[in-house]
């Protein structure tokens, strides 16, 4: 006779059949109620809408967004599909947050199609989908991004509301500066006729100093008889001079986050004290903080349901005991990966404290840290040693949060550009608040990127003359808010203000 855990392990073994079929939008069809009810009431589905559900965690607290932000995209993706098939793509403007790779969960999904509603479809935790009853663009100018119908840059360019360059000006610098050559966008232009939408593209251009594609266009136009008024789209001058060669959107956003951020943190946190005279008794003070420091982390990965987890249930080794213990055990590694980490980033204090360029040192030292941090569990046996080798080779997601981390190819360009703007600053509460946020903001590593964020943030705290200073859990909440007013609305005043006032607790 069949046991609870066999019928529950029977019910999973469905559901992975299905994801293994990269379905991440389940609608009520694909199982029988008996295994839609018994998965729903484990946790492992949750309901989107009406007849469809997406997979989550069980473990995951009634409420918590975590598991949907990590499922938004994958979920709109297969719903669209499943409604439209392939008759829709998303606006121009979500088009080129994509290119440039920022996969923000929106708080409305902006979706073209013939077929659409002119309605939105309310989805969970505040997000929606609005499809409007829209022609689509041609074939030719459309592509799919990670399972998303989206334009084509080139197209989404021409295609874009001139009020997006003054409303959101980061991402479109950063997109302008991806094309290479005037022959994508001028065959367009040229294609339609589109002579206005020309003297908008030029002035971006220009603005981002792009001359040579810009006076392209002006003569490709010029020679097809059509007259080109040229007008700079964007309200203000590009806040960084971009290189001819650097196409990276990620790298020109961070960049131009760093510039732009500059003034918000230097009106919002207190002048450095200045290297302390007696650099033992700073030490001395690190030490005594440390037992107040230890604070743990929190970051997620995407949930897919295993072989190995449905093989645990049938077997009735799935008890919450057992995995307390784990969790105990786990604990403890994570203090002493702590305290190894916490000697060594004390090392690399010390050298800042000699006048060694802080972002030098975090530049070499921060892998070890890392190591230090997790070599405990990889002696344990609960952590193989090849994941101490680098930055993280898969997504990951942040709990709570709509700002989805870059992809890992963009991690490899973005960390040595974080440490290149870290040696470059002048200003050491920049390079404090902004050293913390954008390796977060990266998230380089699949767990500890907190820990070493505030590892890195500290490290900046020494160099200009600051103590350590702790972020007391009881803040969590003020803490995550004011990275997420960074992350999503690139307002770093929040965070500024928030560690200024911790540093002023402590320092009083």
């Amino acid at each position: 006779m069949s046991t609870p855990a066999d019928k529950l392990a029977d019910s999973l073994a469905l559901l992975k059949q299905i994801q293994d079929q990269g379905r991440d939008a389940i609608r009520a069809g694909d199982l029988t109620r008996t295994h839609r009810e018994r998965l729903l009431a484990n946790g492992f589905i949750r309901e989107v809408m009406k007849g469809w559900y997406y997979p989550s965690r069980p473990d995951e607290p009634a409420g918590e967004s975590t598991s949907w932000y990590a499922n938004f995209w994958a979920f709109s993706a297969a719903y669209l599909e499943e409604r439209f098939g392939a008759d829709w793509c998303l606006s121009p403007e979500q088009s080129i947050c994509l290119h440039t790779g920022d996969w923000t969960v929106p708080k409305q999904l902006l979706v073209r199609s013939p077929r659409g509603g002119n309605k939105p479809t309310e989805l969970l935790h505040g997000t929606s989908i609005f499809d409007v009853r829209l022609g689509l663009p041609s074939p030719t100018d459309t592509e799919v991004l990670n399972g998303v119908r989206v334009y084509k840059l080139p197209a989404a360019l021409i295609s874009c509301a001139p009020s997006q360059f003054i409303a959101y000006p980061f991402t479109l610098r950063a997109a302008l500066a991806m094309v290479g050559d005037a022959s994508d966008v001028l065959s367009r232009l040229l294609e339609g006729g589109h002579s206005k939408v020309a003297g908008r593209l030029v002035g971006a251009f220009r603005n981002i100093g792009r001359e040579q594609i810009a006076a392209n266009i002006v003569g490709g136009m010029q020679s097809a008889g059509y007259t080109v008024t040229e007008s700079d789209p964007f309200e203000h001058e590009s806040p960084i001079a971009f290189g001819s060669r650097e196409t990276s959107p990620y790298v020109n956003r961070l960049r131009m986050s760093w510039q732009t951020m500059r003034a918000d943190i230097l009106a919002n946190f207190p002048a450095p004290p200045g290297l302390p005279a007696d650099r033992d008794a700073y030490l001395h003070r690190v030490d005594e903080i440390y037992v107040s420091d230890a604070y743990n982390s929190l970051s997620i990965e995407g949930y897919k349901v295993s072989a190995e987890l449905i093989e645990r249930v049938r077997t009735g080794n799935w008890n919450p005991d057992a995995i307390k213990n784990d969790q105990l055990q786990r604990d403890a590694l994570a203090a002493r990966g702590y305290w190894q980490a916490f000697q060594s980033v004390k090392q690399s204090i010390s050298q800042v404290l000699n006048q060694a360029n802080a972002g030098t040192v975090a530049d070499r030292d921060h892998a070890t840290w890392y190591r230090e941090l997790f070599g405990p569990s990889v002696v344990a046996g609960i952590l193989k040693a090849a994941e101490l080798a680098g930055y993280r080779n898969g997504p990951v997601y942040i709990r709570r949060s709509m700002h989805v981390p870059p992809s890992p190819e963009a991690v490899r360009e973005l960390m040595p550009t974080l440490f290149e703007l870290l040696q470059q600053e002048s200003e050491a509460a920049v390079r404090t608040v902004l050293g913390h946020f954008i390796f977060v903001y990266i998230h380089p590593y699949f767990d500890g990127n907190g820990r070493m964020g505030r590892f890195l943030m500290n490290l900046m705290m020494a160099a200009g003359g600051y103590p350590w200073t702790v972020i007391p859990l009881a803040r969590r909440a003020d803490y995550m808010a004011a990275l997420e007013a960074a992350s999503v609305n690139r307002d770093i005043k929040p965070f500024a203000r928030f560690l200024a006032e911790l540093l002023n607790q402590q320092q009083s």
